[in-house]
């Protein structure tokens, strides 16, 4: 069985991306955030429960990029929730550190951020304005936020204020719905404020996760404040799409979210796409089983049990298994395993020649899009309120 850095590369048609140097934002035609180069132009998108320093730690295995953190709150962090501490852990040689920090009361966050630069927790700060999940819309935050577009800018005045030398970036949303779009405005109010970066999710809140990304939207967005890098989110599956993106809109860079789920190799088709090479990852189902090996075992260290961490480990393994012909009794068999050596033992038992399957390109993770957007009572009667959003909006016990 290959190590899991070793992946069969299959060939496709791809063009060399040149990228300009003098594009704001860009230095020798490398992306810039705060003072640090992106190279590739990618970020892993912080995803709750998934983007650990375990499986961060085999993303960066495969290729370059920002990696991002799991989202936090920003109450839970400046009440010192032990959870909070354990999710943003770095790895020794992870950098820059980012955490993406949550939070709608632009004191609270303003201290959070302080706390980052003077404890030396990050080298770089992301906020949260594109969670569309109900129990956090209809308190006012995530996606909901930006429609409040003066509490928006004071929550991004005070975390830049704050963050002393470190970049502060922000990731949203189109806005709530099609009737309420707020990714231009909230745009133009984050260059004014001083954030480092954009990224934009080109679906609204109530698309959720269903539906097509409107590309178009990152395109106008790039358009109306080409002073900063602009990162493009949503429908990149694989790194020909991430080109694709950057070509059609003439964004700086891209965000990987759902994409890479089951698939870490998927930054390593990353580096060589946006250096120009046209080799692609087509792993066998041996190969994959060494990666969910690897990745199992990362999340036991981290998680300091096996048989926590193989319960964690549960939820990849359908997305590992996406399209190859595994039988029921496999699958529950790798489920089920209570120690590492139990599992490397049934990863021995798959068909290991088994090739990569094209059923197994393309969408993975939920998808699906809601009847509505969960908001606070009158949450849309005026855009210029500044009030924070009442109690429980940020439950410092969540840890994010």
């Amino acid at each position: 069985m290959s190590r899991p850095d070793q992946v069969n590369q299959g060939k496709s048609r791809t063009s060399k991306l040149v990228v300009p140097p003098t594009r704001p934002g860009r230095e020798n035609g490398r992306m810039k955030i705060g003072t640090y180069d992106v190279w590739p132009p990618v970020v892993l998108a912080p995803m709750a429960g998934i983007t650990n320093i375990g499986f961060r730690t085999l993303c960066r295995e495969q290729g370059g990029g920002l990696f991002v953190s799991e989202m936090i709150t920003s109450r839970a962090l400046v009440e010192r929730v032990p959870l909070t501490f354990q999710m943003i852990r770095f790895g020794e040689h992870e950098t820059p550190r980012s955490i993406q920090l949550y939070g709608v009361d632009p004191a609270i966050i303003g201290r959070a951020a302080r706390m980052i630069a003077e404890e030396d927790l990050a080298d770089h700060i992301d906020l949260n304005f594109g969670c569309p999940v109900p129990k956090v819309t209809r308190r006012g935050g995530g996606a909901a936020l930006p429609y409040k577009r003066n509490l928006l800018r004071a929550i991004l005045r005070e975390a830049v204020a704050n963050a002393g030398s470190l970049p502060v970036t922000m990731k949203m949303r189109k806005g709530i719905d099609d009737d309420h779009l707020t990714y231009l405005e909230a745009g133009r109010i984050a260059v004014g404020e001083g954030v480092a970066a954009i990224a934009l999710h080109a679906r609204t809140a109530r698309q959720h996760y269903g539906g097509t990304a409107d590309w178009d939207a990152v395109r106008r967005l790039k358009e109306a404040v080409p002073e900063i890098p602009v990162l493009g989110n949503g429908d990149i599956w694989s790194a020909d799409d991430a080109l694709r993106m950057v070509a059609e809109t003439g964004c700086d860079g891209v965000v990987i979210g759902r994409g890479c789920l089951g698939r870490p190799w998927l930054f390593r088709d990353l580096d060589r796409a946006f250096d120009g090479s046209p080799e692609r990852a087509r792993p066998t189902l041996g190969e994959v089983g060494a990666m969910m090996l690897r990745h199992a075992g990362l999340l036991c260290e981290v998680i300091g049990d096996e048989r926590h961490g193989l319960a964690d480990f549960r939820k990849h393994v359908g997305w590992y298994l996406k399209g190859f012909v595994v039988g029921a009794d496999s699958r529950r068999a790798l489920t089920s395993a209570g120690t590492l050596a139990e599992f490397a033992e049934r990863v021995a038992e798959l068909d290991a020649g088994q090739p990569w399957p094209d059923e197994a390109d393309g969408p993975r993770g939920k998808s699906g899009e809601r009847s509505k957007v969960a908001l606070p009572h009158g949450w849309l009667d005026d855009p210029d309120d500044t009030a924070v959003p009442g109690a429980g909006a940020e439950d410092a016990t969540s840890g994010g």
